[in-house]
């Protein structure tokens, strides 16, 4: 039985963190929580080490960072075979562990299932797909598991990438020809943005990241189909959102104009 490290990046995420933390009791062993936190200032590292003391496989580090930098250091930090990444305002199923080990006796890499916890306006929109090798690679970073052996061989996540640097891992691990698969008994409860700011920054951010995927890696738009994007875009908020996906895209553009 492989030893799965659950691995979190959070700062000042004390409304939620708890219900992550809940979630994760009673899930089959091995597995590990390796927690890194950006440096919070309310009482979300109160509460993991509250945790911590009655759970031995909850493990807080303190590493201030850009997400990639914490998710690196997270992994770095990780002692399993396997390494998911979750949200950490996200809520694991009980048997995700379990359905985890499963997936990966297929795959090198699985990607859960994702199921709103609440329903909004924002959770009727797709996300805008792009393919590498015929493989979709713009699946959401979180409930996403990696056997740590790729995740070393990748060296990380960028941390020049400020957005879609999930999408930018999952690039290279398709490239270099690792088996990426959806297994829908995954499952993880995620909270959809719930105000018109959170959805600006949402959206303006996927457009910076894609920018910077182009950047890194020339002709991305042959990668996405537009008849495609149209169509699960065809709405009113759909339409909002690649407008302000391009306005990222631009800033990004004006801004970085290259990889570095």
């Amino acid at each position: 039985m492989i030893k799965i490290s659950v691995v979190i990046t959070t700062k000042n995420s004390e409304k939620y963190i708890e219900d992550f933390l809940k979630s994760m009791q009673g899930q089959q062993e091995l597995y590990e929580v390796v927690i890194v936190d950006a440096g919070s200032t309310d009482k979300t590292q109160e509460i993991i080490k509250a945790y911590a003391k009655k759970n031995k496989n909850i493990k807080l580090f303190i590493y201030p960072g850009t997400r990639p930098e914490s998710m690196n250091y997270g992994i770095k930090m990780a002692t399993g075979d396997a390494v998911t990444f979750i949200g950490g305002d996200d809520v694991a199923d009980k048997n995700l562990i379990k359905e985890i080990r499963a997936g990966l006796k297929t795959a090198d890499i699985i990607v859960g299932k994702l199921i709103s916890l609440t329903k909004n306006r924002f959770t009727t929109l797709q996300n805008v797909k792009v393919f590498h090798k015929g493989v979709n690679i713009s699946y959401p970073g979180t409930n996403t598991t990696y056997k740590k052996e790729i995740l070393e061989k990748l060296g990380g996540f960028d941390p020049w990438f400020l957005s879609a640097e999930d999408l930018e891992l999952n690039y290279r691990a398709v490239d270099a020809g690792y088996k990426i698969i959806y297994y829908e008994k995954a499952l993880v409860y995620y909270r959809p943005r719930e105000t018109i700011y959170a959805f600006i920054k949402q959206s303006f951010q996927y457009g910076y990241g894609r920018k910077q995927l182009a950047l890194k890696y020339k002709k991305m738009w042959g990668r996405y189909s537009i008849r495609d994007t149209m169509k699960t875009q065809f709405s009113v908020l759909g339409i909002v959102r690649l407008t302000l996906g391009f306005i990222g895209y631009l800033f990004c553009l004006i801004t970085v104009k290259k990889y570095k």
